[in-house]
């Protein structure tokens, strides 16, 4: 399984990441819109980790770039606020299948990555 990562915050995207590479996922880590770009360019992926509140503020324009790149790679949005607590993020991304915070466990994350990208 292919995962991208976005998020500004090296120490909480490699935490991600090595949570999920243990279970023997394939994880690329991007930290900004342009790394984003040229991942979702140059492969598919099953699944996207998507922080809502990236350094460079551009997270809607990486979902927006990956409906239309990546139309099967679901995401899954985190975010340290309670912004789009109202489920209005569902709406604003084709490809959202969940939002959680950023907080949330790194084990309890790679399981609901494992759960949608089978697609259940």
């Amino acid at each position: 399984m292919d995962v991208l990562i976005v998020e500004s915050q090296p120490d909480l995207g490699g935490l991600w990441k090595a949570c999920l590479e243990r279970r023997g996922m394939q994880v690329i880590l991007a930290g900004n819109q342009t790394q984003a770009f040229g991942a979702l360019s140059a492969q598919d992926f099953d699944m996207i980790i998507l922080d809502l509140i990236l350094a460079d503020g551009q997270a809607l324009a990486i979902a927006d770039y990956a409906s239309y790149r990546r139309p099967d790679a679901r995401i899954i949005f985190v975010t340290n606020t309670s912004f789009f607590s109202d489920g209005s993020i569902f709406q604003l991304s084709s490809n959202a299948c969940a939002f959680v915070q950023s907080a949330t466990p790194p084990e309890d994350l790679a399981t609901m990555v494992q759960h949608y990208a089978s697609g259940d």
